[in-house]
């Protein structure tokens, strides 16, 4: 279900539901949680999206968790959908991710939707190296990094999937969080960011598969 592959000096492996695993550090890395979207979409006057997104999310990384038995959680910036999400999300919820929290070492990078939810412990960070590779919210930074922020997706047999994308030295993850949407694989922005051998590893239902990175069409002469 899973795949491996390295990143610098790191053995990696991308988990079906969008988080990246490094064994050797104990560590599991998910990105753009997004609690309380819909909670901030019906704040905000916007589209009303079924209420259990936050669950759905937590019942995903309390899986993962499980399975790979890390004991280092990096998230990597947009875990709440908006500071007044982080502040007002549901005592269940939140005892949940208390509960997730507890025994391990516990990093969130800032986002540009939220600084990480100060109020619940754990380690506040802009950016964080570990290991020979620096974990940040926004990638195009120096060193070989993780990051996040963009949401990446791709086109295969006509649906579009959550994905990865890897080169050398750089890891984009996608969203984690239920809900999110995404960026596609072809936008210019991700094009600039990734060198010219990146792969896509695609998040599918029951597997995750390497291709390479979609690039946009010629144009016709």
């Amino acid at each position: 279900m899973s795949h491996s592959f390295a990143l610098g000096p790191a053995a990696l492996t991308a988990l079906p539901w969008g988080a990246v695993h490094w064994p050797d550090q104990r560590l599991l890395c998910v990105s753009d949680l997004h609690f309380g979207k819909s909670e901030r979409l019906a704040r905000r006057g916007g589209a009303l999206l079924p209420p259990y997104e936050t669950r759905a999310t937590l019942l995903k990384l309390e899986t993962d968790l499980e399975a790979t038995g890390a004991q280092v959680v990096v998230c990597l910036g947009d875990s709440f959908d908006d500071l007044a999400a982080a502040e007002g999300m549901d005592e269940a919820d939140r005892l949940w991710l208390i509960r997730l929290m507890a025994g391990r070492d516990w990093v969130w990078i800032e986002g540009n939707h939220d600084a990480g939810p100060t109020d619940l412990g754990g380690t506040h960070l802009a950016e964080l190296a570990r290991g020979g590779l620096v974990f940040r919210h926004i990638g195009g930074g120096p060193g070989v990094e993780i990051s996040g922020h963009y949401h990446p997706k791709v086109r295969l047999a006509g649906k579009g999937w959550r994905a990865f994308l890897h080169d050398e030295t750089r890891l984009i993850l996608p969203a984690y969080g239920t809900f999110t949407g995404g960026l596609w694989a072809e936008d210019a922005a991700l094009q600039a960011l990734m060198g010219p051998k990146a792969r896509a590893i695609v998040t599918l239902p029951d597997r995750c598969l390497a291709i390479p990175m979609p690039r946009p069409a010629a144009p016709r002469a």
